[in-house]
């Protein structure tokens, strides 16, 4: 599941946001596991071009799995940047 979600936030920041900077974080807490995937949106107008591409369900499937074991997963647009943050149980 983590790394699942991590590939997804990657792909879709190449797709949505080509050129700008990702940062992915994983931790490791008493009970839990985060996985975080942040990164600016495009300006206004700016190209991207891969964003059509692709059958547009992978956070959605990513939300049903979290949810099965008892997990979150939280994605959209915060203060600039696009976000996924995943909980899980370990």
């Amino acid at each position: 599941m983590a790394y699942r979600t991590a590939q997804e936030g990657l792909t879709n920041a190449r797709k949505h946001a080509p050129g700008q900077p990702v940062t992915l974080g994983l931790g490791f807490e008493p009970g839990h596991v985060t996985v975080s995937v942040t990164n600016p949106l495009l300006p206004a107008g700016a190209e991207a071009p891969l964003a059509a591409t692709g059958a547009g369900a992978g956070l959605i499937g990513l939300k049903e799995r979290a949810a099965l074991v008892g997990g979150t997963l939280e994605a959209g647009p915060a203060d600039g940047t696009w976000r996924i943050d995943l909980t899980i149980p370990s």
